[in-house]
């Protein structure tokens, strides 16, 4: 009988062998997020694939750097997605297997070398928001006005909107990690009046015997019945209900991430910004311009929800500073003799 197969980053997977199951089982139990999972799912998968299809028990240390020192050499892969599929693998065998890699790996390292940012001027955000509208023009706004990522934009539920205190709290960002950030008061007229829509669609919802949206498993054993109260609701929820991927419930989840891709992209693409701008450039360019406000680099690693001050550090990079006072060599030499002198400027 044909292993039943899963589409996971563009690549089918078989829900079978055993060990990818086991691996589903327990990344769950611990409370991993979906796109964690299956990324490590995906990268036990091509670990397995890579060996010869053997089994993890019959491999180890070698075999994983090997697969390791491949994606860096062949695939060439940036040194983050490396380092997942390092995690995953050692995931597998300290949480699946019981076989914890005791030994320090040492395979080929990818060096690629970090990119700076590519943040745009004042100006250009201006002329980007002038061709988006509704709910694209107002999420792009958030990840330009709170420095979000996208992803945590999109699942942005009601009870994080702090209209009060003008904070937009962000729950479980990268990391694992919560942190508030700033609401501008601007975005306040049209989030309350985008929860007014929201709140009717959830009624509507719940008067069809639906209204449920995801829950950790930890939170919806400890809260029965949370997945359906209002306060954790998705600001930007879907249009259609959908089927949830791990428990088969028919839930309404947030919109899809690509349609505010596609939006910002266009309207680039539009006004005539000639750099290659994505939703994260709206972050990059947050960070960049309130650094040019003067804004303290901890306050701002706190705002972008870093943990390590040196990732901030690169914004100062890209930062427009006032060169006026400051003269280019090329600009001194003209002013100099083949000695090295000064010129004596003619008198009129």
């Amino acid at each position: 009988m044909a292993h039943k197969r899963a589409k996971v980053n563009g690549e089918f997977i078989p829900k079978s062998p055993k060990i990818l199951d086991q691996l589903r089982e327990v990344l769950r139990y611990h409370h991993y997020a979906y796109r964690t999972e299956q990324a490590y799912v995906s990268w036990v998968y091509k670990f397995i694939k890579f060996s010869g299809t053997r089994h993890p028990k019959e491999m180890g240390k070698a075999e994983i750097e090997k697969f390791l020192s491949h994606l860096a050499m062949e695939k060439k892969v940036a040194a983050a997605t490396q380092s997942q599929a390092m995690n995953a693998i050692l995931f597998l065998y300290k949480e699946v297997l019981d076989m914890p890699v005791n030994d320090k790996l040492a395979p080929v390292k990818t060096r690629k070398p970090k990119k700076l940012p590519t943040v745009l001027t004042r100006g250009e955000v201006k002329r980007l928001f002038t061709t988006m509208d509704g709910i694209h023009l107002q999420m792009a706004k958030i990840l330009y006005g709170g420095g979000l990522r996208l992803l945590e934009a999109i699942r942005l539920r009601v009870q994080d909107l702090d209209f009060g205190n003008k904070q937009i709290i962000v729950r479980d960002g990268k990391g694992n990690k919560d942190r508030s950030t700033l609401f501008p008061e601007n975005l306040h007229p049209f989030l309350k009046a985008q929860l007014q829509k929201v709140k009717i669609m959830h009624e509507e919802d719940l008067k069809n015997g639906h209204g449920g949206v995801y829950l950790p498993e930890a939170l919806s054993r400890k809260y029965r019945g949370a997945s359906k109260a209002w306060v954790w609701q998705y600001v930007f929820p879907s249009k259609k209900l959908s089927l949830d991927p791990r428990g088969g419930e028919t839930r309404r989840h947030h919109v899809n991430e690509s349609g505010l891709q596609r939006a910002i992209y266009a309207a680039s693409k539009n006004v005539g910004i000639s750099k290659r701008v994505s939703p994260h450039t709206l972050r990059h360019s947050f960070a960049t311009h309130l650094l040019e406000s003067g804004v303290n680099i901890r306050m701002l690693q706190e705002l972008l929800g870093r943990s390590d001050v040196s990732t901030t550090e690169i914004y100062t990079h890209v930062m427009n500073r006032d060169l006026s006072g400051i003269k280019s060599p090329l600009t001194e030499i003209e002013e100099l003799d083949f000695t090295g002198e000064l010129l004596k400027k003619e008198k009129n």
